[in-house]
């Protein structure tokens, strides 16, 4: 087994295995009426049948919500703790899932204080009349939250976090990688993890198929049945009212994990893409990878970062509040994945229902960052074919010379074919000799017909042009999408003794052949061809 020697050889010859999922998933679980001033009034006023609204009104509420927490606690026998300061969450509630039994239940409730969108009275006062009035004001205040650890029998492990606050706002962080483990065990499909991925699976694409699965009509029945069982801050009127939860998407993760044959040969991918691609941040790039037009009204920093932890770099791309980055996964698995922070980046709505469009634009990022990192100039992918075609060969029993790259007549007919590429039409031998002409410096008629022939052939021996399909003319074959020129239709002769100078009335005549479109294209780009050597100072005699 031999090393890869670029990232188009690492994606097609060292990749065992791919996975496209939702990573990570944060969700925004909220009373969409209760998100403005008004919408709160009337909650109160209009709903509740109370003559004002004020945030005393509040506060019964947060207490029996609170109550009913702890009254949860009890009666399941759940713990209830206060998150340290110096320990992140997480690391927390993974101890206490670790010593969980059962297959679905409530792990853990932890508690802490964290900022969050409430709604104030502040008093203000009639010009008119001088009386003070309640008046509802939206702001942010430090208040306790309650973070319910879980398991579900579909989904794994996730939380959903509580404001103890109106208008009780909720939080869901769900792991799709976790819901397809699930899925996997459920239907007795062996695996072999990686952490928050999979390294192996005994059938791919049943794997690939149940993490497509993943739909927001899944997720939003999560929500309902764990809304159910949890303690709920509204009551069952206000609900049957219509001041029911919804759920928007903060943040999404999209993954591609491709898994390497080797450890060695992400090193060797990570090399060669921070040495060919660190200008993959810039404006021009990034519209490549995630589809959008960018231009200079568009928000955010465009760079490139490469972070590295202990040995291990890791490829950072930022598009406005999302990004998209590239890392060595366990050191068995390169991961791509797009981070999604606002759906509003790339026109899209944040209400759940607007997932699979999520999906296709944080998947699409990931491949298109790969293609533009396949398609970055790197001299080991051109190092064979410009052995090649510096070197003799035998094509289907005919020897063709090679082409030296330090001759110049080589020099010369690689600058015609970038020029000959431009013209969709192909050129003929007549073409060649006064374009080439100028570049070796010589007067065109001593370049013969026959060597001009000879040249032709080792060219499209070499693979570099081909012949056309439909007319006696080559065609480089940098350019894959060359139309033939249609045939001239030949122009009818003037019957025997009719004045040749005499053609049918001005309303019927044809626009002179030297007026057409199709002809003032061939002068323009005959006309362009033409300067191009003295555009580059290469006159002739």
């Amino acid at each position: 087994m031999t090393l890869p020697r670029s990232v188009a050889d690492v994606i097609a010859h060292h990749v065992t295995g791919e996975l496209e999922s939702i990573d990570r998933m944060y969700c925004n679980v909220y009373v969409p009426q209760l998100q403005r001033e008004g919408g709160v009034a009337a909650f109160f006023r209009e709903h509740r049948g109370y003559p004002f609204a004020s945030s005393v009104l509040m506060d019964p509420i947060s207490k029996r919500f609170v109550a009913a927490i702890h009254d949860f606690v009890q009666v399941e026998g759940v713990p209830l703790i206060t998150f340290p300061r110096d320990r992140r969450k997480e690391d927390v509630a993974a101890a206490y899932r670790a010593d969980f039994p059962r297959e679905e239940g409530v792990i853990l409730v932890g508690r802490a204080q964290e900022k969050t969108p409430v709604f104030r009275t502040e008093k203000r006062r009639n010009p008119r009349t001088g009386k003070r009035y309640p008046w509802l004001v939206r702001g942010t205040a430090m208040v306790n939250h309650f973070y319910f650890y879980c398991v579900d029998r579909d989904f794994g492990p996730f939380f959903l976090k509580f404001a103890t606050y109106f208008p009780y706002t909720a939080k869901l962080c769900l792991n799709g990688h976790e819901y397809l483990k699930r899925q996997l065990t459920r239907a007795g499909i062996a695996f072999e993890a990686l952490d928050n991925g999979l390294l192996t699976c005994a059938d791919p694409r049943r794997a690939q198929a149940i993490a497509d699965g993943l739909s927001a009509a899944k997720i939003d029945a999560l929500v309902r049945k764990w809304l159910r069982r949890l303690p709920h801050p509204f009551t069952a009127a206000d609900r049957r009212a219509g001041y029911r939860y919804d759920v928007s998407i903060l943040q999404a993760e999209f993954s591609l994990t491709q898994v390497l044959d080797r450890p060695v040969t992400g090193r060797v991918f990570f090399e060669e893409v921070i040495r060919e691609n660190l200008d993959v941040g810039r404006p021009d790039q990034v519209q490549l990878i995630f589809g959008r037009r960018v231009t200079r009204r568009t928000p955010g920093r465009f760079r490139t970062r490469v972070l590295t932890e202990g040995v291990t770099p890791s490829l950072h791309v930022d598009y406005k509040r999302s990004r998209i980055k590239q890392y060595h996964k366990e050191g068995r698995a390169l991961r791509t994945e797009t981070t999604i922070n606002d759906a509003r980046d790339f026109g899209v709505g944040k209400r759940l229902k607007n997932l699979p469009a999520l999906r296709e634009i944080g998947f699409h990022a990931n491949r298109r960052l790969l293609q533009v990192e396949r398609l970055t100039h790197d001299c080991a992918i051109g190092e064979q074919a410009f052995r090649e075609v510096t070197t003799p060969r035998v094509v289907d029993g005919q020897r063709v010379a090679a082409l030296r790259f330090t001759d110049p007549r080589v020099q010369a007919l690689l600058t015609a074919l970038v020029v000959f590429r431009l013209l969709p039409e192909g050129f003929v031998n007549r073409d060649v000799r006064a374009l080439l002409a100028r570049l070796l410096g010589v007067a065109p008629d001593t370049m013969t017909s026959g060597s001009l022939t000879y040249h032709l052939r080792r060219l499209r021996l070499h693979g570099l042009i081909a012949r056309h399909a439909q007319r006696a003319a080559h065609r480089p074959l940098l350019h894959a999408h060359l139309r033939p020129r249609p045939a001239s239709r030949p122009r009818p002769r003037p019957p025997p003794g009719a004045d040749p100078h005499v053609g049918p009335p001005p309303h019927l005549r044809r626009p002179r052949s030297g007026h057409g479109p199709l002809v003032r294209g061939r002068q323009t780009r005959r006309m362009k061809l033409d300067s191009f050597p003295a555009i580059w100072g290469l006159q002739g005699p």
